[in-house]
């Protein structure tokens, strides 16, 4: 199981401390950094920024919505930054929800999974550079019909100027409800998992079979597809300690991202068993008592979603994952969590770590940013 880094998106300001940490990390064998974005820091420029300081991880959008960009403008990024990095890009791709999208984007949620399908269909047409890029389909459709209002008709089909370094660049689907995961083995090279659950393994491989079973033969085989799992870590002697400081962030996708009836990620681990506690969970969230929705997150589940605790339990926990189908451990935490955790899955000891770490370290000129 490779080991990778996601920074997430920003909240207030940008994050400290993420180049020096990359660069430990890459000198410990890390495979893959991964920014994020949701109605704040975008999650190319990031990746473009952070990215140009290390040498050989993959650089991994996880996720770009979406709704912020036409299928072609993403396309574009995407062999720009193949192209940068020397061919160390993944395009992580999302539908992200409706608050977000109609919010924030100003666009109808409606029929996500057709609206995705149609969405990778052209970003594969312009990555594969065949023929000048028309597609007509229910929400994307290209060139503009002449007769649509306000069109001038004269929109023609194009080949991007720039020919991409890998047609095949390998593009990641976010997806948490039963159809989205079998829609990403099905027309995706990877599914990147939110609140995995050990658990829970044998549901994930047969919604990823079932999307196999759907695919064309042109498409990559099923046997390189990528199961990416972003995992909360938090290294702390006190276990309880550990989960106060990732209940918050629950709590906050739990009640705050998405309406009540509406919310992808809690269904998400209401399917894992928790729904009574949750609902309490999002009900002080909804009611302003952010707090008291944090408390109530149970210890049980952010232990089965995260690595929380001293180094010697992170070490011992990360046995539960190896036997599942993730292939990629998407690590998310402070800097001194993260190189902790990346050791421990490594099977280095303390004193390796700040032996290698302390060299990357040196190297690291100072910066402004």
């Amino acid at each position: 199981m490779r080991i990778g880094i996601q920074t997430g998106y920003w909240s207030r300001r940008p994050p400290r401390g993420i180049v020096p940490a990359l660069m430990a990390a890459e000198a410990l064998g890390l495979d893959s950094v991964w920014t994020a974005e949701a109605y704040g820091s975008d999650a190319f420029t990031p990746l473009a920024w952070w990215g140009s300081r290390t040498r050989r991880v993959r650089l991994g959008t996880g996720i770009a919505q979406m709704a912020a960009r036409t299928p072609t403008a993403t396309a574009m990024a995407a062999l720009t930054l193949d192209h940068l990095s020397g061919g160390r890009f993944v395009l992580g791709l999302g539908a992200s929800g409706p608050q977000v999208v109609e919010g924030w984007y100003g666009q109808p949620y409606a029929r996500p999974l057709a609206r995705t399908r149609e969405y990778v269909d052209v970003v594969r047409q312009v990555l594969a550079r065949e023929r000048p890029v028309a597609y007509d389909g229910s929400f994307v459709r290209l060139p503009v019909p002449a007769e649509t209002p306000g069109a001038t008709g004269l929109g023609k089909a194009l080949k991007p100027t720039v020919h991409p370094l890998r047609a095949d660049l390998p593009i990641v689907l976010a997806a948490q409800g039963p159809k989205n995961v079998a829609l990403a083995g099905e027309i995706a090279d990877g599914w990147m998992a939110g609140f995995y659950a050990p658990r829970t393994d044998a549901e994930h491989r047969a919604l990823l079979a079932e999307g196999f079973a759907a695919r064309k033969e042109e498409r990559s085989p099923a046997a390189a597809f990528e199961v990416l799992a972003t995992v909360p870590v938090v290294v702390r002697d006190d276990v309880e300690a550990a989960a106060d400081v990732l209940r918050p962030h629950v709590a906050l996708y739990v009640g705050g991202m998405g309406a009540k009836g509406a919310n992808f990620h809690k269904a998400s681990l209401d399917r894992l068993g928790y729904a009574d506690a949750l609902d309490e969970v999002q009900a002080h969230y909804l009611a302003g008592r952010k707090d008291d929705a944090a408390r109530a997150v149970p210890l049980e589940l952010i232990e089965e979603v995260a690595l929380v605790g001293p180094a010697a339990k992170i070490r011992a926990d990360l046995a539960r994952w190896e036997a599942t189908a993730v292939t990629t451990m998407l690590l998310q935490g402070d800097p001194s969590s993260l190189l902790t955790a990346l050791a421990a899955a490594q099977g280095l000891g303390g004193s390796a770590v700040r032996s290698v770490a302390g060299a990357a370290l040196a190297r690291v000129a100072p910066r402004r940013v």
